[in-house]
């Protein structure tokens, strides 16, 4: 069973640094996209950033310049460098992986808190 282990996530000041890292395990296929999403209370799941097998990649207009998606393949992980954090990137992060055939699977979620 595919399953997906994040870490990372913690709290920091604004301005700060912080880098997410998502790997799955439990399955030799390859993952096709992988990503990142953050949910606040009461909100929907919105997209942070995402890439592809082939290393493309698309980011939410809020954190553009700020955070940096990167992925190893090989390994089916998948890391958010998240630089100059500001209280409103403060949320619950989840990683996504879609694994072909194999179908969708989400992280159980970390926590990232930015004081002002």
């Amino acid at each position: 069973q595919v399953q997906l282990v994040e870490s990372g996530g913690g709290s920091v000041q604004a301005g700060g640094s912080l880098r997410l890292s998502c790997a799955a395990s439990g399955s030799r296929a390859s993952s096709n996209i992988m990503g990142w999403y953050r949910q606040v209370p009461g909100k929907q799941r919105d997209l942070v950033a995402d890439i592809t097998s082939g290393g493309r990649t698309n980011y939410a207009d809020s954190v553009k310049g700020r955070f940096t998606i990167s992925g190893e393949n090989a390994k089916n992980t998948v890391y958010l460098q998240m630089n100059n954090l500001k209280p409103e990137d403060t949320a619950l992060y989840y990683c996504r992986q879609v694994m072909g055939i194999l179908g969708t699977y989400w992280s159980q979620g970390t926590q990232v808190l930015v004081s002002s």
